[in-house]
C-alpha cells in the first residue's frame, strides 16, 4: 500500500462538494478567469470530514492517470490539464477525446515523480487510488505539506481511493457519477457533469427496469479476467472495486465479491472452484481494432488451453465476453455502457421481452 499517511484525515478525498455563493448554475462554462465565480467557492469534504475550499476554479490541472484525465475531457475543461501520468492508451478513448487526451504532456508513463509533479505549476492535482503503493516508488508521494507549499490542491476520486476504505461493498455507480459531479463543481462545469450523468443513469435505468428483478441466486455468476496483469496468478476484482458494481448492475454475480478491498491476488484453483457462468477477457486496449482482437483471441486460447481451466464448462461452451479492462475497472462514463453490454450479453432474453 502507499504510504500509510495517505489514507489518514490528511488525505482530501472528494466525497461531497458544497457550492457556497452564488446560483449553482454556471450553464457549462468556464469560470477560472475570476477570483469568484457563479458557485463559488466549492468545498469538498474528504473522507474524514476535512475540507478543502475553491474560491474559484483551477487554471493549471495535473491528473495521476487516464481516469481522471477522461472525466475532465468530458467535461469540457480538458485545456486546463498541464500534465498526466497513467496516460490513455492508443485507442482507449474514442475519436476525439483521444485526440484531445494524446496533446496533454505526459509527465509519467506511471506515477508521476514527486519533483516534477510539485515543480509542475499545477494548482490542482486530482489522484485516482490513495491506496496505491505508487508501484514501488511510495517515496516519490509528495505529502500534504509539500503539496500545499508548492500551491496544489490535491484531491482524489472518491470511487477509486475512498472505495477501499469503506465499509460497504460498490454495488451501484453512484460514486462514480458523484465524482463527475464534483469534479463539474470544481472545474465550474456543472451543467455538463449533470448532464453526463443523466445519460448514465438513463442507461442503467432501462439495464435495471429488465434485470433488476433477477434474484441474487438466479444471477449468472461472473469472473473478470484481467489477462494483461499476467496468467501465472490471476487477479481478482473485489467487492470494493468500480467492476463490481458494474458487474452486478448488469444483471450478474461476481464470483469474488466476497474478498475485501478493491483487487486481490488469487488462485486459478479458487478461480475453478467457482466455476464461473461467464467469463470477461479483460484486455487493454492495444490501439486499433485488429490488435485488440488478437489480444483477446490470446486470452481466450490461454484458458482453452490451461490445464486448470480448460475443463470449466464457460470456457468449452465459449462463454466469454470481449469488454476492455478500461471501461470496467476504470471509473468513468463507460462503465455505463459495460453495464449494458453485459446484461445484454448474458441476460438477451430480458431485452428481447422489453422490446
Amino acid at each position: 500500500m502507499r504510504s500509510g499517511k495517505l489514507c489518514g484525515a490528511a488525505v482530501v478525498v472528494a466525497l461531497a462538494a458544497t457550492a457556497c455563493g452564488g446560483s449553482g448554475g454556471d450553464g457549462g462554462r468556464d469560470t477560472a478567469g475570476g477570483a469568484h465565480g457563479p458557485g463559488f467557492p466549492v468545498r469538498i469534504a474528504d473522507c474524514k470530514g476535512a475540507t478543502t475550499t475553491f474560491p474559484s476554479a483551477p487554471r493549471k490541472i495535473v491528473t495521476s492517470n487516464a481516469a481522471s484525465l477522461e472525466m475532465l475531457l468530458r467535461l469540457g475543461a480538458g485545456d486546463r490539464v498541464i500534465g498526466t501520468g497513467f496516460p490513455p492508451g492508443k485507442g482507449a478513448l474514442p475519436g476525439a477525446l483521444g485526440a484531445q487526451a494524446r496533446k496533454v504532456p505526459v509527465l509519467g508513463k506511471s506515477v508521476i515523480p514527486k519533483e516534477k509533479l510539485l515543480g509542475s505549476g499545477a494548482d490542482l492535482y486530482i489522484d485516482t487510488f490513495a491506496s496505491m503503493n505508487s508501484m514501488g516508488r511510495a517515496g516519490d508521494a509528495p505529502s500534504e505539506e509539500e503539496f500545499t507549499a508548492a500551491g496544489i490542491k490535491h484531491l482524489y476520486l472518491a470511487s477509486t481511493a475512498c472505495a477501499p476504505m469503506a465499509g460497504k461493498p460498490q454495488r451501484d455507480l453512484s460514486g462514480v457519477e458523484g465524482d463527475i459531479k464534483r469534479l463539474g463543481a470544481v472545474t465550474g462545469t456543472r451543467e455538463r457533469a449533470d448532464a453526463l450523468v443523466a445519460g448514465m443513469q438513463k442507461k442503467t435505468d432501462k439495464v435495471h427496469r429488465a434485470v433488476g428483478g433477477i434474484a441474487p441466486a438466479e444471477r449468472p455468476t461472473y469472473f473478470f479476467f484481467d489477462y494483461d496483469a499476467g496468467t501465472k496468478q490471476p487477479v481478482a476484482v473485489c467487492r470494493k472495486q468500480v467492476a463490481n458494481a458494474v458487474i452486478g448492475q448488469a444483471g450478474a454475480r461476481n464470483v469474488f465479491e466476497g474478498c475485501d478491498g478493491d483487487f486481490k491476488p488469487v488462485s486459478w484453483e479458487e478461480v475453478v472452484a467457482k466455476n464461473p457462468d461467464w467469463i470477461q477477457l479483460g484486455v487493454r486496449h492495444r490501439g486499433d481494432a485488429a490488435a485488440d482482437a488478437k489480444a483477446y483471441d490470446e486470452a481466450a486460447a490461454f484458458l482453452k488451453s490451461f490445464p486448470a481451466t480448460k475443463g470449466l464448462a464457460a470456457v468449452r461452451n465459449g462463454k466469454f465476453l470481449r469488454i476492455g479492462s478500461e471501461r470496467t475497472t476504470i471509473a468513468g462514463v463507460g462503465n455505463a455502457d459495460t453495464v449494458e453490454e453485459i446484461a445484454h450479453t448474458i441476460h438477451p432474453e430480458r431485452f428481447k421481452a422489453a422490446r
